[in-house]
């Protein structure tokens, strides 16, 4: 079971990353859209390093992939998404 966080401005390229991370996420998996809108948002974003959107934080750590430019569902996978 994973805690996945995605973070999300509302864009055509978040909405299709919100979309693959649903469907690769196991059952057991906690998944919730973060919007970048609110403040709050943004402040917890800012303390896991993320610079664009959209990102995705895995169990607390955000994703190698997220920090490198896009979201790459096979990098998610190794960090947990799906495996529960």
């Amino acid at each position: 079971m994973a805690d996945v966080q995605i973070f999300s401005a509302g864009c055509p390229c978040c909405d299709e990353a919100i979309a693959a991370v649903k469907q690769a996420a196991c059952v057991n998996c906690t998944v919730s859209v973060r919007d970048m809108n609110d403040p709050a948002v943004a402040a917890d974003a800012k303390k896991f390093g993320i610079k664009r959107v959209p990102a995705v934080v895995i169990d607390g750590k955000l994703a190698d992939c997220c920090a490198a430019g896009g979201i790459d569902i096979a990098v998610l996978r190794e960090m947990g998404l799906g495996a529960g």
